[in-house]
């Protein structure tokens, strides 16, 4: 008897697929960011160590609205409590089940029960569990959460064109937030000199590569004395480091390879060709005259183009997505130049 593989999937199906995947990556690394945020405050500019984390999502307009100040319980109230904020941990939960729901027909059993498990436990978190040692241990549970889903899903997902979709939705935000991470630490990273310039050095960059998960990674293969320009090579260009934008990019490009020569799907080039810009971006120069340049509006532009990349896949497989994505990047650039 012969099993046929070639079955159309459904470009709502692609779509779920590639969104669901986002969602729950957001929700990983907003829980180590957190959590991170919290271990290693800079004293004496607390206020500024948590507000970074409003810039790193771009919140600042959202955070604004709603009357909050700058410090430590709004921005956790924020990001844990606020179900009417899009970027929060209980917003991205539910858009998750959302898109795991309309997907029950491909995703597996183990996928939609540990999926809803995770969901009921961490949606209604307790105001209570967000000090102290009890927040470490509610962003360890939505950190170990987001990977029992990514074991499980590896495991059971079946290897079709559906799979394609959820990488390209993982690592899309995957790079995106390790840019914005490395972008937003490394302003409040500027060190004075003597003592100062090396309790900086020795925490503030520990606090990087933790909110990375490569603190351990990165001691592996550091000179001695690395310098604040190592952080950033590992963090953009290590091709062996899984969350690096380098690495999330050429697996971007197998995987729209595959769907292009071993589906047949038309409407990679674009796609292709972005990722080409970006590769080139990310090679074209030294990290050293990258900083020397503006590491900052590198990162801008690198954040730009994976809002594009992200677009010309939507736009290919499965809607126009290029409005919303020229007036994200217009207000990402509006935002920047205000914030200079």
């Amino acid at each position: 008897m012969s099993v046929t593989r070639d079955t159309p999937l459904l470009a709502r199906y692609a779509e779920s697929l590639f969104w669901m995947a986002r969602y729950l990556e957001r929700v990983e690394n907003t829980a180590r960011l957190l959590d991170v945020t919290q271990t290693f405050e800079t004293p004496g500019r607390e206020d500024e160590s948590w507000f970074a984390l409003v810039r790193i999502n771009a919140d600042e307009a959202c955070f604004a609205e709603r009357g909050l100040r700058p410090g430590a319980d709004a921005v956790k109230r924020f990001y844990l409590l606020d179900r009417a904020n899009p970027t929060s941990i209980p917003a991205s939960l539910d858009a998750a089940r959302t898109n795991a729901r309309t997907l029950r027909p491909l995703i597996s059993t183990e996928m939609w029960m540990q999926l809803n498990v995770f969901h009921r436990d961490m949606i209604a978190i307790a105001p209570d569990a967000l000090q102290g040692d009890r927040l470490s241990r509610l962003c360890r549970l939505l950190k170990e959460g987001v990977q029992t889903h990514t074991g499980i899903t590896d495991g059971t997902l079946f290897r079709d064109q559906g799979w394609f979709f959820y990488q390209l939705g993982r690592l899309i935000e995957r790079a995106d937030q390790t840019t914005r991470l490395l972008d937003i630490r490394y302003h409040l990273l500027v060190p004075a000199a003597g003592e100062e310039r090396r309790i900086a050095e020795l925490t503030q960059w520990g606090a990087v590569l933790r909110g990375a998960a490569g603190y351990h990674a990165f001691r592996r293969v550091a000179r001695p004395g690395f310098t604040p320009a190592d952080v950033v090579a590992f963090l953009l260009a290590d091709t062996a480091f899984p969350r690096s934008v380098l690495l999330c990019v050429e697996q971007m490009e197998w995987l729209v390879g595959q769907l292009r020569g071993r589906y047949g799907l038309r409407g990679t080039v674009p796609a292709l060709e972005r990722i080409e810009e970006l590769r080139a971006a990310l090679l074209g120069r030294q990290v050293e005259e990258i900083i020397a340049q503006g590491l900052h509006q590198f990162l801008d532009g690198v954040q730009r183009d994976l809002i594009l990349l992200a677009s010309e896949i939507g736009t290919a497989f499965f809607r126009d997505w290029r409005p919303l994505a020229n007036r994200t990047v217009a207000t990402s650039a509006d935002n920047q130049s205000q914030s200079t």
